[in-house]
């Protein structure tokens, strides 16, 4: 008879498991703000402020549920090198929970990706493997777990099912508790973006679960293959360049979006979304980031046709992170010129959705 026992290997689990629930425990839920828009609109706009995370953004809660996932199926254990594909937030909150946790973390990030960035993951503990091809990050970051003998997260195909959509204090069930006491608690919208597709997933699946009305609208940037697969019913839809709108977009669809559960989606100009947040970060007198631009765009634009045909509610959507990142873009006028972006004309387009 033989025998091997891995018991060791629960013992750091169960150990691993607490660390990352008790930084939860130790966090307070994100903020849902009411934004400022004319009582006699009869609609009310709420913002779920994913900034407060203490590594800043929406993908903090993925990073958590993408590294208890992995260690409740065993892809992780003490000592394991993590690595992930990402150039912006979710690198940066992985690194974070794998400093708790004593592990070594690898950012796989284009070579372009900004000093800045790199030092937010550094700052954390972890390392940036930069690549030379964007499209080839995902190539890599696979054949450095298997050189390692590390573990890829792969959030774009993990994200939708790392998230315990039934409760668990997810961002869903969060949303519907903090809106409780709202003159419209149920929302007749909740707005998100995509990117890999988990949050919106966890949403539209939460509602329906719940037996809510509530329907689910994704927010898509310019040069993203969201909008056209789904119009389309095309999931192999791709896009020719990244989005410059940084957290959602995608040049192809991510393993992890389900199109089956959106209600609807807008595609919405970069222009629009740079007027937008800065618009709104004059309302709000704190900076915002272009995801929460262009999803603000979305937002307004249903909150226009619920006041067109006399509906009153209320609609949710997400600041996913702050504006303080992109002060060398999108608050920048240099960039947005480099960009050819035209905001004048944008801030003409977005006028009639605006409070006057």
């Amino acid at each position: 008879m033989e025998s091997i026992d891995r018991s060791a290997d629960r013992a750091w689990a169960h150990w691993a498991i607490t660390a990352v629930e008790a930084d939860a425990n130790r966090s307070a839920d994100t903020h849902l703000l009411p934004f400022p828009l004319p009582p006699e609109w009869g609609v009310d706009l709420y913002l779920k402020d994913e900034s407060a995370h203490p590594t800043g953004s929406l993908k903090h809660r993925l990073a958590r549920s993408l590294f208890l996932y992995a260690i409740c199926n065993g892809w992780i254990g003490e000592g394991t090198t993590v690595i992930e594909a990402s150039s912006g937030s979710t690198a940066v909150s992985e690194a974070y929970f794998a400093r708790i946790l004593g592990l070594p973390f690898i950012a796989v990030m284009p070579a372009s990706t900004s000093r800045s960035k790199i030092a937010q993951i550094e700052f954390y503990g972890g390392k940036a493997h930069l690549a030379a091809d964007p499209a080839a990050a995902t190539a890599e970051a696979r054949r450095l777990a298997e050189e390692t003998g590390g573990h890829f997260m792969d959030q774009f195909t993990y994200a939708e099912r790392a998230t315990d959509w039934r409760g668990n204090n997810n961002i869903a069930e969060s949303i519907f508790e903090q809106m409780r006491l709202e003159p419209h608690p149920i929302p007749a919208w909740v707005v998100v973006g995509a990117g890999t597709g988990g949050t919106s997933a966890t949403i539209g699946r939460y509602t329906r679960y719940r037996c809510y009305d509530t329907r689910l609208c994704v927010a898509d940037p310019e040069h993203s293959a969201y909008f056209s697969g789904w119009r389309d019913g095309d999931p192999a839809a791709k896009a020719e360049r990244g989005s410059r709108i940084e957290g959602v977009g995608r040049p192809y669809w991510a393993a992890s979006f389900m199109p089956e559960l959106v209600d609807r989606m807008i595609k919405v100009d970069d222009a629009d979304s740079i007027a937008c947040l800065r618009w709104a970060t004059e309302r709000l007198g704190r900076p915002l980031g272009g995801s929460t631009g262009t999803n603000l765009v979305a937002a307004l634009a249903l909150i226009a046709e619920m006041r067109e045909a006399g509906r009153t509610g209320s609609v949710v959507t997400l600041l996913c992170d702050s504006g303080q990142r992109y002060a060398t873009t999108y608050f920048n006028d240099e960039w947005v010129a480099e960009q050819g972006l035209d905001l004048t004309a944008a801030a003409e387009r977005l006028a009639p959705l605006l409070p006057s």
